[in-house]
């Protein structure tokens, strides 16, 4: 496309009017150098959030803005940013002035290094210990465990991207904070590098303790995505096996007692946790085939592959 930037910058903007302008000003100086644009993503702000925005994108045509129709959430709105976002790279920043855009050339200087994802690390965190720091510091050694994707720092919004590995992304619930694991899936290479980062001083937080349960849940299914979205019967199937065999065992052992002692079936508690082994293995047996069906559905009626292609040659 013609005048495509080569950067495009995300900013998710929930409730952060006395913020805008100074941010603003912040970006222009930091990246005045650069190619970019920025793409402001109202996320059903309730207060004059938006109004900021427009006069941010009157007084620069690199500030572009868009309005969702009410509060989604953080991912949704990174979601509509990353639609919206035509640059080659895409740097994500928060719009509370907790992230410094001039580590935004740092993280650009490293991708150029032959790298796919720069993740920022807020190594001095400006935030308190107990309800923040120690829990997100427990969430990064398990995310980072479960996904074998290993950073210091999922939570830090500021990180950049080489777009192609954002674009394919469908992105739901609490997931932003997954985006580097899903590029690791597709084969990307991922670095880190420290940022600053800084206190609020105006506005209010928007996270809470709650979210952590929200992002437990989310870790599951990106498991699931990893692991066994191509190959459900896997997971299902297997398991179904597994509660079969068990099946098979307890009831060959009341069987035994059966014939060996002249104990009844129906003195043997564990004849029931037979039968309902068994049927609880072949509903899962079928459920795997039926997660097989669907799962070639949503290739193919998507015109989705199963991989992702990095470069060609000659092609």
């Amino acid at each position: 496309m013609a005048g495509t930037p080569r950067l495009s910058i995300l900013v998710p903007v929930y409730n952060e009017e006395e913020n805008l302008a100074d941010l603003g000003k912040e970006i222009r100086e930091a990246l005045a150098s650069l190619d970019y644009e920025v793409v402001l993503v109202d996320d059903g702000s309730s207060d004059r959030s938006f109004e900021r925005i427009q006069a941010l994108s009157k007084a620069d045509p690199r500030f572009k803005a868009v309005r969702l129709g009410t509060n989604f959430g953080q991912t949704a709105a990174m979601a509509a940013g990353i639609a919206h976002a035509r640059g080659e790279l895409i740097a994500c920043l928060d719009s509370d002035l907790q992230n410094d855009a001039r580590d935004i050339p740092r993280l650009i200087a490293k991708l150029d290094e032959g790298f796919d994802v720069v993740s920022g690390w807020r190594h001095r965190r400006q935030d308190p210990w107990l309800t923040r720091r120690l829990p997100s510091q427990a969430a990064n050694a398990f995310i980072s465990r479960v996904t074998g994707v290993s950073l210091h720092d999922y939570g830090c919004t500021l990180k950049l991207y080489r777009a192609e590995y954002l674009k394919p992304l469908r992105l739901y619930g609490e997931m932003h904070r997954f985006i580097p694991a899903f590029a690791g899936f597709m084969g990307a290479r991922i670095a880190e590098v420290q940022v600053n980062h800084r206190a609020r001083t105006r506005g209010k937080s928007k996270y809470g303790l709650m979210r952590t349960f929200k992002v437990v849940l989310d870790l599951l299914t990106v498991k699931f995505l990893d692991e066994y979205l191509s190959k459900p019967n896997y997971l299902f199937g297997g398991g179904g096996l597994l509660m079969m065999a068990l099946s098979s065992v307890l009831a060959a052992y009341t069987l035994y007692h059966k014939f060996a002692h002249g104990v009844f079936v129906k003195d043997q508690p564990l004849f029931h946790v037979a039968v309902f082994c068994g049927i609880v293995g072949i509903q899962l047996v079928l459920m795997g085939l039926l997660a097989e069906i669907m799962v070639r559905v949503y290739y193919e009626t998507r015109g989705r592959q199963s991989y992702f292609v990095r470069e060609t040659v000659n092609m």
